[in-house]
């Protein structure tokens, strides 16, 4: 037996005592076989191929060969229909042979030994159901369920605007759909775009992570031109069901025919925050904005929520696909908490455990976009390409943070969470608190986002000044040096700035503080000092005009409404709870106005307030 792979079409062509190969590019005439010493030039044509499918074959696709011992012609291992290790075989016969004479048989090398303290893990839930390994089983759990049709917005491209985010407030917070591309102002590569397109233009030989759908888990040993191969072949002949979910293209031949739509564009942190010197070739950076999917009928992604709560584009280039979702409630992301990476993840089905399941079918040509902490699960009905990407914005940062903790949590190693995320926050609050020294106006659910995005970060500087050495280097290490020189004087007077903004008290934070979603008693170092916080100071006024207007004396009715305004307040705070309704007590009321002034770098700022000061007199 005889057995070689494929080269480049550019390589001399081996003599055949070495597993020769094809001298031609596969596909085309094949050359007359010579016979030499018992063996013959294999030919560039596979007896067993159809026509059809050696005029789609590449002439860069690396082929596994092998030759029958009896006839010595070669054949694509894959044309053969034998699912077997092609380096397990030690001789081979092709069928005709094989039926010619009986005696002619198989053989197999001897395997390699193993250690016995290696046991290959079971997935007992799975056992104790009767269906082993099978890959299908995800459907079997979907057969008895009914869940929710979706209640989403379908909207036109030329609608998903920043003018949507500002008028409409569920904007970002549940899925949409666009049906058709135009107006998003994407580009994405043409409909017939293939597996085998993907494979030529970023290479065979490039390793792709390929999830194995019955486990769930990574499946090893996958190049793009052997998952190529995989995609081709009828999925009536796929003994498993695999899946890709994350191959990133950004930078590559792809890239240049793809770009996301422009509303992902003006919100994502990573376009607009991280340096642009810091991006491109050979810098290390989020690359997370352009992911090539490529799943195959009946492949299942079970539930999850994109990390560090990133929303998600999504365009179905191809195919179709099925989501389920679930609303990121509090209760509905508990129960996803307790549910992710315990023994419940393999027994249970997580739209048991919440409130409400909804069904969004896609298909080729819609586009939709997930927002921060939706929890989702997608199955895949046909052979299907999609194109998408995963970005942070500022009108969700605090579902970002929560489900960042979440996977804190659940232990989700390093390598599954968002690239970078702590240096990306860096850089965002470095940017905003550079606009709000210069008064830059934001919509109000933005200045929420910058809020919650403030908080993190002085929780990141306590860890810096209180936690452990190994918590402290890996804050540390995150923190941008290039921008950010004083990162505990950053955080907190971005939080101060934010806070004045939103109209909280400028030098009161109040007794507990939100820190990376937990409520926290502010401790000594957070205190403000004559109104201003620790390792911050704010540029004096140069000027300042108090003024004071003394009102007349007014007798008003205890229980009743207060002066200029219809409250009814009194009661039980001037003479005790039996004080009785209609008796009066004077009240002495006084206007104060202060004015000041000073300069900035973009002309004169003046500030003027006023307050009414009431003093009620209580009378014996």
């Amino acid at each position: 037996m005889s057995a070689t792979t494929n080269p480049s079409p550019n390589d001399p062509v081996p003599s055949p005592k070495r597993s020769p190969t094809p001298e031609k590019t596969i596909g085309t005439k094949p050359e007359e076989q010579t016979q030499e010493e018992g063996t013959k030039t294999p030919s560039e044509t596979c007896p067993l191929c159809p026509d059809e499918k050696q005029e789609r074959r590449r002439s860069s696709r690396r082929e596994d060969w092998i030759q029958c011992e009896a006839c010595n012609t070669w054949f694509h291992w894959k044309c053969t229909g034998d699912k077997t290790d092609l380096a397990t075989i030690a001789k081979w016969f092709c069928k005709s042979c094989v039926e010619q004479d009986s005696s002619r048989v198989v053989t197999y090398k001897a395997p390699a030994r193993k250690s016995l303290r290696k046991r290959a893990q079971q997935d007992y839930a799975n056992i104790e159901n009767g269906i082993g390994s099978d890959p299908r089983r995800w459907l079997k759990l979907l057969e008895d369920k009914d869940p929710y049709p979706d209640p989403f917005k379908r909207m036109k491209g030329s609608d998903v605007q920043l003018s949507w985010l500002e008028e409409d407030e569920t904007a970002m917070l549940e899925p949409v759909v666009i049906e058709k591309p135009e107006g998003l102002g994407m580009k994405m590569p043409p409909s017939d775009f293939s597996v085998d397109d993907v494979a030529d233009l970023l290479g065979e030989h490039t390793p792709v992570d390929v999830i194995d759908v019955a486990s769930q888990s990574a499946s090893p040993g996958w190049t793009l031109g052997k998952w190529a191969d995989y995609v081709e072949s009828e999925p009536s002949k796929r003994e498993k069901i695999y899946n890709v979910i994350s191959l990133e293209v950004s930078g590559t031949k792809i890239a240049e025919q793809v770009l996301p739509p422009k509303i992902v564009r003006d919100l994502d942190w990573v376009e607009n925050f991280w340096p642009s010197t810091r991006k491109g070739k050979g810098n290390v950076y989020p690359k997370v904005q352009l992911y090539c999917l490529m799943g195959v009928e009946t492949a299942w992604t079970d539930w999850h929520i994109d990390f560090a709560g990133s929303s998600v584009y999504y365009h179905i280039l191809s195919g179709a696909k099925t989501f389920y979702f679930i609303r990121p409630t509090t209760a509905n992301l508990a129960a996803y908490e307790r549910w992710s990476g315990s023994e419940l993840q393999y027994q249970t089905w997580l739209g048991d455990l919440v409130d409400h399941v909804y069904k969004v079918e896609l298909k080729a040509g819609n586009t939709m976009i997930i927002p921060a902490g939706w929890i989702h699960a997608v199955y895949t009905p046909a052979d299907t390409m999609v194109f998408g990407g995963n970005f942070l914005h500022s009108y969700n940062v605090a579902t970002q943070i929560k489900v960042r903790n979440i996977e804190i949590a659940t232990q989700v190693p390093k390598k599954f969470r968002f690239p970078m995320f702590a240096r990306l926050c860096w850089y965002v609050g470095d940017k905003y608190l550079k606009d709000l020294r210069t008064h830059s106006e934001f919509p109000d659910r933005v200045m929420e986002g910058i809020l919650a995005l403030a908080n993190f970060l002085v929780g990141e500087v306590r860890i810096l000044e209180r936690g452990g050495e190994q918590a402290k280097k890996e804050v540390k290490e995150q923190i941008p040096a290039d921008r950010v020189k004083d990162a505990p004087a950053l955080a907190r007077e971005l939080r101060w700035r934010t806070r004045l903004a939103l109209g909280y008290s400028s030098c009161d934070e109040g007794d507990e503080t939100v820190v990376n979603g937990a409520k926290r008693k502010r401790g000594a170092s957070e205190s403000p000092v004559n109104g201003i916080f620790r390792n911050f100071k704010p540029k004096k006024w140069d000027d300042s005009l108090e003024e004071v207007e003394q009102g007349e004396n007014k007798r008003v009715k205890c229980g009743g409404p207060r002066p200029d305004s219809g409250e009814g307040w009194t009661k039980g705070w001037l003479k005790g709870e039996t004080e009785e309704m209609g008796e009066e007590t004077l009240v002495n009321i006084r206007k104060e106005r202060y004015t000041k002034v000073r300069r900035t770098a973009h002309g004169v700022e003046r500030q003027r307030v006023e307050r009414t000061v009431e003093q009620w007199v209580l009378e014996e």
